[in-house]
């Protein structure tokens, strides 16, 4: 990984700029995805090849354009801009953000890439340009996820946005190219001042409501574990009422980029990981005996299974859309 200083140009249209080269094969839309709440999500707009993210720093909000590139040489490359209060932190941490820690020597060593399922070795092959990102912002993440427990995906989206949109703050201005949508997500001090009947508004249910305003009264604890390794942080987090493993291990995901937390508990993870390695459902219990053999990297699978667009054939219900904004 190299880090050098953005071209003048680049420079003199923000506030802090860099140019970060992975010097290696990159996908800024593939690496940045599972922070993405959606097509929709409000802290972040996509415009062709560029992404565009308002996020909240220690220093303040700021608005971020990550535009990939090739380099001089033929090889990626992302040039960081950042504007407002924030810019110099988002800046900093950008590119461990965009995957400059996830390190895949060990899952590509040979003897170990040998032992992999056939799909996940061919997948590899065609995903070299996927990092495990590291967003470092706690709240960022926990917030969304808290409100994707035991919900449709769809269901905790249009909750999700709504609240943004209500209580999150406009993007700090980016000269007349700031897209007009995006939205800086509301701090744990903004979600903490949300009354019940907005979330009952937004069709969020008691129990997630006040699993986030329980945890948010520790935010400042709750940012500190982003300094902890992965697993650590996981373990902390579940002592706060509520959060369980699932939560956890979808929130180190994306602050740690940890290459092997397993969402145990997910309502489809366990059956599509069986039906992709053994083309049988299972369940949790299964999926872990399954992915043992890889520990370290369990994560890094079911992001190569995943990669491959696999699909398990359906069986069962589906999950109910819950709305409680009528009761």
């Amino acid at each position: 990984m190299t880090i050098a200083e953005a071209p003048p140009r680049l420079a003199a249209a923000a506030d802090v700029s860099l140019r970060w080269y992975p010097e290696a094969p990159y996908s800024l839309s593939r690496t940045l995805g599972p922070l993405l709440r959606g097509n929709s999500d409000p802290s972040f707009c996509v415009q062709g090849d560029v992404i565009w993210n308002a996020l909240t720093t220690p220093a303040g909000p700021a608005t971020m354009r990550l535009a990939p590139a090739g380099g001089e040489a033929g090889g990626p490359l992302v040039d960081i801009q950042a504007w407002g209060p924030g810019a110099a932190s988002a800046v900093k941490a950008a590119p461990r953000l965009l995957g400059a820690d996830d390190d895949w020597r060990g899952f590509d060593e040979p003897s170990f890439h040998a032992t992999l399922p056939r799909i996940v070795r061919e997948a590899r092959l065609r995903s070299r340009a996927v990092r495990l990102p590291s967003s470092g912002r706690m709240v960022d993440q926990l917030v969304p996820i808290i409100l994707e427990q035991k919900v449709t995906v769809i269901e905790a989206r249009r909750a999700y946005r709504y609240l943004v949109h209500r209580y999150g703050t406009p993007a700090p201005p980016a000269g007349t190219s700031t897209p007009p949508t995006l939205v800086v997500a509301p701090t744990a001090t903004q979600w903490l001042q949300v009354p019940s009947w907005e979330w009952h508004k937004a069709g969020v249910g008691p129990q997630r409501s006040a699993t986030v305003m329980r945890a948010l009264r520790s935010a400042a604890a709750l940012e500190r574990l982003a300094a902890l390794p992965a697993l650590e942080a996981a373990e902390k987090m579940q002592v706060i009422p509520g959060i369980g493993a699932w939560t956890a291990a979808e929130v180190v995901q994306r602050t740690h980029g940890c290459p092997d937390s397993i969402s145990v508990g997910d309502y489809h993870l366990a059956a599509y990981v069986g039906a992709a390695l053994t083309g049988r459902r299972t369940d949790d219990a299964g999926m872990l005996r399954l992915l043992e053999p890889w520990r370290g990297h369990r994560q890094r699978v079911v992001r190569m299974i995943q990669a491959t667009g696999f699909r398990k054939p359906a069986f069962g219900p589906r999950m109910t859309i819950q709305d409680h904004r009528g009761h």
